[in-house]
């Protein structure tokens, strides 16, 4: 049996040996983890398949949410995109250790603001096996030591990818023991939320519940998102093609994902234009749509829009659609019902496109552009730890930047304080 606190002690220490790892050792690691992950990728699709076997009896059994089988699934597409993901970090700029700023304050003092790793960040994620190839690429290139905590219905892939950035790690000179560390149960997760004298940092990625229960249940700042609540919005100077183009990929293209938009908002100058080529094209996708009055005006036997339809992350291929009279009405419902996520705008009025942008508060405000593009990969960051709609420290996809912190560091030659209260010394202005 595990010992928990154990594990992140050693990983407390792993932390510290870290500061002293070069960028050469560093990527090494990860050039050693994407050739293994290459190498012996049909381990990890067998042991994703006895999981996908497992899941669907879960998903029959309405254990799991279809959002949550499908992002369980691993193909060729996806082992590539790990891989290619641990590459892309070798080739990003280590974010340990640079001068952010520097400056005298005195004769002979100076203060340097200087980045720095958080130090242990334990990562409890759901269903996604892929997530420990990027989290565990992010935290050796920022030298942060992570404790890992997958859900139960990917156990037999997270096992296998851990095993094998494991053995990766161990065969790269001068790299720490216990940096990345994989726990297992509820029980395990309970003691981890307890360690908040070894951890600096929680990271959940997963379902509300999942989100909710680990906010509730310790004293570790907790970086994530609990719903993905992401908005389109058609303005009346929208160019109607852009947007049924946007609109389908942001729905369709990955349902499950929580940069998939959810609602739809429509200016009621445009809507007329609009709603018959948009219903062709969501009824051709096979999406499900849920109304407003006017909608349903417009498209019969669809269902009614409920309030709580303005709430509801769907993760499947249904979208609710509202008709608003102005980009303030817009701007408005989304601070409302919204999760901070990432929110578009589609329309060919800049003034209209900055005000949006400018009042939409959350961490990706978009222009013409689906809002599937809110991810690490696709921001060139390499990869992401996840999606955070905090408002302190990091937001939206978290990369490198947001897996260090800073320090201040103050460079005298015995200098005190006493001599500036007493007025021998001053300050620089």
């Amino acid at each position: 049996m595990i010992n928990v606190i154990e594990i992140a002690q050693k990983a407390k220490l792993a932390s510290i040996n870290a500061l002293k790892l070069s960028s050469e050792i560093k990527n090494k690691a990860l050039m050693n983890i994407a050739d293994a992950i290459e190498s012996r990728r049909d381990e990890i699709l067998t042991a994703n398949n006895e999981d996908v076997v497992f899941a669907q009896k879960l998903l029959n059994d309405n254990k799991i949410s279809h959002s949550m089988f499908n992002r369980l699934k691993l193909d060729e597409n996806k082992l590539r995109d790990m891989i290619q993901g641990v590459r892309d970090v070798i080739k990003l700029n280590d974010p340990v250790n640079n001068i952010l700023w520097s400056k005298d304050i005195a004769e002979g003092i100076t203060l340097k603001k200087v980045t720095c790793p958080i130090g242990v960040i334990g990562i409890i994620f759901e269903a996604r096996p892929d997530v420990i190839s990027q989290i565990t690429s992010l935290a050796v290139k920022s030298s942060n030591a992570v404790i890992l905590k997958g859900g139960t219905e990917a156990s037999n892939t997270n096992n296998k990818i851990y095993e094998i950035i494991l053995e990766a790690l161990n065969k790269t000179d001068g790299f720490p023991d216990n940096m990345v560390n994989l726990i297992y149960s509820r029980e395990d997760v309970k003691l981890m939320l307890e360690a908040d004298k070894y951890i600096n940092l929680i990271i959940p990625r997963g379902s509300n519940n999942l989100v909710k229960f680990i906010k509730e249940n310790t004293k570790i700042p907790v970086l994530g998102h609990s719903d993905g609540i992401c908005h389109i919005y058609i303005d009346e100077y929208a160019d109607i093609n852009k947007s049924l183009k946007v609109v389908i990929d942001a729905r369709c293209q990955y349902p499950s994902a929580c940069s998939s938009v959810e609602t739809l908002l429509i200016n009621e100058k445009i809507l007329p234009s609009v709603i018959q080529p948009l219903k062709k094209v969501l009824f051709e996708n096979r999406v499900k749509i849920i109304g407003d009055e006017f909608i349903c005006k417009y498209i019969e036997n669809i269902e009614s829009a409920k309030e709580e339809d303005w709430k509801t992350e769907y993760g499947e291929k249904i979208l609710s659609i509202k008709t608003v009279k102005s980009v303030d009405e817009a701007i408005e419902h989304i601070n409302k019902y919204g999760s901070g996520h990432t929110d578009c705008i589609i329309t060919e009025n800049n003034e209209n496109a900055e005000k949006f942008m400018m009042f939409v508060d959350s961490a990706g405000v978009y222009k013409n552009i689906s809002t599937r593009f809110a991810d690490g990969f696709r921001y060139g960051f390499g990869a992401e730890v996840g999606i955070s709609t905090n408002k302190t420290h990091a937001r939206g996809p978290v990369g490198l930047d947001g897996l260090t912190i800073y320090k201040y560091k103050l460079y005298g030659n015995g200098d005190i304080v006493d001599d500036f209260t007493t007025g021998k010394r001053r300050f620089y202005k």
